[in-house]
């Protein structure tokens, strides 16, 4: 599809005039966009497989469904596709890492043996190409997580065992930090829990208590890493009780100082994560967000420009608050290319970050201290139809990136001379 370029740049300048009427200065907001660093995941690219040589399923409740052919069969490949993906996206991004993704050549290293040494091809494409690296430890698809436990696990010596690749994966995030000038966020997922309904919900929960403690007890610099732990309300497998759940790991996180993960696809589908922030920045020092799209009980589908996603952006916006909130992207679909699945959501949470951005909002908050409650709702509803759509193409006009669908013509290119020949 053949953009015209003039074209965009009219519809900006009007866009421009129509939103400086209701005091929005849009480029200022451009210049705000710049320092918007999305974490993108990498396991959307392989569908979390990992370079482990592992054989055997996914299992903690994880399932890629589909096969659509070109998947990255290792790192290079891997890291190929990252390049392509942020080719396609408007300013400069970071990558979130899982420990499965080490590099080990031929040696089988345990995950509670994984150094920094086993990331240091990362390191070095990272800093040509991200803004930082992020990092996850791996506590599933394992022997030692087979029976749905890890961390709460009644087991000394396997507990131990996740214990020792937590404190390993945030001595890799250390590293991270100290590499690219920029905290490396370490976040920690654990699929511990029941099917059914457990006779004792206070022991899992006090051994993880004691798990993680330990795992924290060495103090890594803020300037480093930024520790966070992440609830679910249910998973696969656990669809009676999660050890892990929202109200246990608020209190953690709020008792240490630590971030709280917010994945959007880890709460009941009638459940608002975007009310959830503006009560957790009271008491956290900072929210990380795996921006997902639950769909009925599947948490993973490719993020879309729907209800949920502008307003959780509208909420990062409305509270001031892109230096205490993190955002990440947390999906993996398998059952279309993966190139664009990756492209499609960053671009569609940057678009929906910048629409929140322009939002006259002090208008909306002018109403409501006045008490005109009628006025805000007439301001809300003219307000989803101001002109975006022509600030974002003219954004990404300047970015140098595709406009519009055109992104899509270079995937098929790039579908055909790459990923065609790993089949």
């Amino acid at each position: 599809m053949k953009i015209n370029e003039n074209e965009i740049q009219r519809a900006y300048s009007l866009a421009q005039e129509r939103y400086a009427s209701l005091g929005v200065d849009t480029e200022d907001i451009l210049k705000r966009m710049q320092g918007i660093h999305l974490s993108l995941h990498c396991w959307q690219g392989d569908d979390v497989t990992g370079f482990e040589n592992r054989e055997g399923p996914l299992t903690g409740g994880i399932a890629a469904t589909g096969n659509y052919p070109g998947k990255a069969r290792n790192a290079d490949e891997l890291r190929e596709d990252l390049q392509q993906v942020f080719r396609l996206l408007p300013g400069k991004h970071r990558l979130n890492l899982h420990a499965i993704y080490a590099e080990t050549g031929t040696q089988k290293i345990e995950r509670n043996q994984i150094r920094p040494e086993h990331f240091s091809r990362w390191i070095d494409w990272g800093k040509e190409h991200c803004q930082g690296l992020d990092f996850n430890p791996t506590c599933f698809s394992h022997p030692k997580s087979a029976d749905g436990f890890t961390l709460s696990h009644p087991d000394t010596s396997i507990r131990q065992f996740w214990i020792e690749h937590c404190i390993a994966s945030r001595s890799i995030g250390e590293t991270f930090g100290r590499a690219f000038h920029t905290p490396s966020i370490v976040n920690i997922w654990i699929p511990d829990g029941y099917k059914d309904t457990p006779a004792d919900r206070l022991a899992p929960r006090q051994r993880l208590l004691n798990s993680l403690n330990q795992i924290l007890s060495h103090p890594i610099s803020r300037e480093y890493i930024l520790d966070a732990v992440e609830p679910k309300l249910f998973g696969i497998g656990s669809e009676s009780y999660v050890v892990g759940s929202m109200e246990f790991y608020v209190g953690y996180a709020i008792r240490r100082n630590i971030l709280l993960t917010l994945d959007t696809g880890h709460f009941h589908p009638t459940e608002s994560v975007a009310d959830k922030i503006s009560s957790l920045l009271l008491y956290l020092e900072g929210i990380l967000l795996h921006v997902s799209r639950g769909v009925r009980w599947d948490s993973d589908h490719v993020v879309i420009y729907n209800e949920e996603l502008q307003g959780l952006m509208q909420e990062v916006i409305r509270a001031n608050a892109l230096q205490r909130v993190y955002i990440g992207l947390d999906y993996f679909d398998a059952s279309i290319n993966r190139i664009a699945a990756w492209v499609i959501g960053a671009r569609t949470t940057l678009r929906a970050l910048l629409n929140a951005l322009l939002e006259p909002y002090p208008l909306l908050q002018q109403a409501e201290k006045e008490g005109n409650l009628t006025l805000r709702l007439a301001l809300q509803e003219e307000f989803q139809t101001l002109p975006s759509q022509a600030v974002w193409e003219y954004y990404l006009l300047t970015q140098s990136v595709p406009v519009g669908i055109s992104f899509m013509e270079e995937i098929k290119t790039y579908e055909r001379e790459k990923l065609s020949r790993r089949m």
